[in-house]
């Protein structure tokens, strides 16, 4: 549930300020000063309450849950109980988050932890470093020189921004996150503990065992991209590490040096990509996907979750499985072994 101790509504709306903004129909016109102070699930409801239902699965709940507003599927509608505003739309999700976002907007952008304005008397910013007027750096973040800053960014404490990296306008930096070698665009969101623009894992075999090799290459971090807790992202070799606009990359998630990601990608926890990998525009990793060193993803595939990529995959593709394949061959594999394990046995695996 949201608690007001952290996330506060920006006000309250009612009925019809929810169809206006969305563009969705008031299908009870009756009840069109309805007002919502609360975003909630399906199964809480309650007075206030926003609420959103997708479709006839869970349809029964509309009979029982209190609710002001109910942002619903035509098919559906009629199963709202009486005293909650109908508002009818075609993508109940995507429009209650879109409330979300206008009544807690501290919960899509993160806001400055302690409060501050400007460059805080307890930050450390070299003298050489360039602060755009309405920045925010707060209380125990470091700056180093030729560094800069955009404005409406909040740098939060114990951020580290190193020499000559810069971060656009309207962006976050958390707490203990660290920016090296890097070049970060408008809105980007680096959550905390984030780790950007260190050294890649590059090492040649030498005549007393592996010897490094030169990481001189930078991190280029494209407009709105956004990067979950505990992320890394390495430099590169001698080319650039690129992270392209739109991009979401959830927490503890290991992006090696060189790697391209196009834009709009949507990468979930866990994946590592390995040095040099190129993914196109659109590409969708489930969590825990590991992907080779030097392969290509193509525009708009998916590969399932804990799949382990060893070759390229088409643009528009479904791959999964270790080593992942087509899912339509994964599948057939799949069923032709538990056809022969229950030919061989003569039950299948929930006889067992």
């Amino acid at each position: 549930m949201t608690d007001p101790v952290f996330f506060e509504p920006s006000r309250r709306f009612t009925a019809v300020e929810i169809a206006t903004l969305t563009g969705a129909e008031l299908r009870t016109p009756q009840l069109a000063q309805n007002e919502v102070s609360k975003l909630v699930s399906a199964g809480e409801g309650g007075p206030g309450a926003l609420i959103f239902i997708d479709g006839k699965r869970n349809a029964a709940k509309l009979e029982v849950i209190e609710a002001s507003v109910v942002l619903c599927t035509e098919d559906v509608a009629g199963f709202v109980r009486d005293g909650s505003a109908i508002v009818v739309s075609a993508r109940p999700q995507s429009d209650f988050a879109a409330i979300g976002r206008i009544m807690f907007p501290a919960a899509v952008r993160p806001a400055p932890l302690t409060g501050e304005n400007g460059v805080s008397p307890g930050a450390h910013v070299h003298p050489d470093a360039l602060i755009e007027s309405g920045a925010i750096i707060e209380a125990g973040a470091v700056v180093g020189p030729h560094a800069a800053i955009g404005s409406g960014t909040v740098i939060a404490p114990t951020a580290v921004i190193g020499s000559s990296c810069q971060v656009g306008r309207d962006s976050f930096v958390g707490p203990g996150a660290s920016v090296q070698n890097a070049l970060v665009g408008n809105r980007v969101i680096i959550h905390a503990g984030v780790r950007i623009g260190q050294d890649g894992f590059g090492f040649a075999a030498g005549r007393s065992g592996p010897e490094k090799i030169p990481q001189i290459g930078r991190v280029i971090i494209q407009d709105d991209v956004e990067i979950g807790a505990n992320t890394t992202v390495d430099r590169g070799t001698l080319s650039d590490t690129i992270i392209g606009e739109g991009s979401k990359i959830d927490n503890l998630v290991q992006i090696a040096h060189n790697v391209r990601i196009g834009r709009f990608c949507l990468i979930a926890g866990l994946c590592g990509l390995s040095g040099s990998v190129q993914l196109g525009d659109g590409v969708m990793l489930g969590g825990s996907v590991g992907l080779a060193d030097h392969i290509s993803i193509g525009s708009g595939a998916a590969i399932a979750a804990r799949s382990g990529v060893m070759n390229d995959v088409p643009a528009g593709a479904r791959w999964g499985g270790a080593p992942a394949q087509p899912l339509k061959s994964l599948f057939r594999e799949i069923a032709t072994i538990r056809k022969l394990t229950n030919d061989q046995t003569g039950k299948g695996p929930r006889d067992e």
